[in-house]
């Protein structure tokens, strides 16, 4: 629990007050007391206001660029969509965005980066929640209870603060139809049920369409062309398509794609060689260590490559950099 200077001083005063009282008079100071403490929890109990709830355009600009590596298309949209949707203060329906890419490739990470630039508590917020389905949607058995479970633990949250954050995580291992349970929330509708979602941000995650992506990243890298000239025009299309005709992912067939109710399919490059030698560097300096360059490039070299001959990718991208770290320092 957090408690500002502002309070400590109220503390403090009331320390004083209560020695100057005589033993008859303290129960006054005690009462003083019990409602300095009511001040002190309210202000630093979480709540849906500005407060606590604030959209930091700038800080999610300077994240992108200095924290997340190889990612320009991904920057980009997300930085248009996130400050686009903020801004608007009447949208007309919830903020949809489906992050796909091959593992370790910075979509968890955006989500992360996404709830600290809008959550003073970042992803301990109480109105961030993230489903992962292993864990929330175990059984194919169970699927009506999850879906009536799930529709209900939305309501309940978007109740208590209309923008409150939603992740799934693991889409592609997510059973079929599961997701459109939530279809009517991610709708043009003022309301449903009484309950306003139009401020809410939903955010899926998949490995899903990992594979097309790399293919054309790599369509790109044989041709000699520079990796930043791959557009979202060149993804977006392919991308779509694989995951609506995925049948091992959560949006197979979704009525989610097929009503256009996704705002953006949010593309995750594979990672090279230098994009893991920016990660060991950054996880360095995370850790406080002194950067080194050389152990840096060491340790990407020591990686897995994709395809073999070539070697271009990373076949885990930055997923093993933290633990593989403490063993080249």
């Amino acid at each position: 629990m957090r408690v500002t200077n502002r309070f400590l001083l109220y503390v403090s005063i009331a320390c004083v007050v209560a020695d100057a009282f005589e033993p008859i008079t303290t129960t006054v100071v005690v009462g003083l007391g019990v409602t300095l403490g009511r001040i002190i929890y309210n202000y630093s109990q979480e709540s849906c206001d500005s407060k606590w709830v604030a959209f930091n355009a700038t800080g999610l600009k300077v994240d992108l660029e200095q924290k997340l590596f190889g990612q320009h298309i991904a920057s980009r949209i997300v930085l248009k969509a996130l400050t686009g949707f903020m801004n608007n203060a009447q949208p007309k329906k919830p903020l949809v965005l489906s992050l796909h890419g091959s593992t370790g490739t910075g979509k968890n990470f955006v989500s992360q980066i996404i709830a600290e630039n809008i959550y003073k508590e970042g992803m301990d917020s109480s109105f961030v929640h993230v489903f992962t389905s292993e864990l929330h949607f175990p059984h194919a058995s169970k699927i009506d209870t999850y879906k009536s479970q799930l529709q209900q633990w939305i309501k309940g949250n978007v109740t208590n603060c209309g923008r409150s954050m939603f992740i799934f995580d693991e889409m592609d291992k997510m059973h079929p139809g599961l997701i459109d349970s939530i279809k009517p929330y991610l709708e043009y509708y003022d309301k449903v049920d009484g309950v306003c979602y139009r401020k809410a941000i939903f955010i899926f995650l998949s490995n899903a369409g990992g594979e097309s992506i790399t293919q054309i990243a790599l369509d790109f890298w044989r041709a000699g062309q520079d990796r930043q000239t791959i557009d979202l025009k060149d993804l977006e299309v392919p991308l779509s398509l694989s995951v609506f005709n995925n049948k091992q992912s959560g949006l197979w067939h979704t009525s989610l794609i097929d009503k256009n109710l996704v705002d953006y399919f949010v593309p995750f490059l594979p990672l090279e060689h230098k994009h893991i030698v920016q990660c060991a560097l950054a996880e360095m300096e995370a850790k406080g260590m002194v950067k080194n360059h050389e152990v840096a490039d060491q340790l990407a070299r020591d990686l897995v490559y994709f395809p073999k001959a070539e070697r271009v990718f990373s076949v885990k991208g930055c997923k093993t950099i933290e633990s593989k770290l403490d063993y080249y320092t």
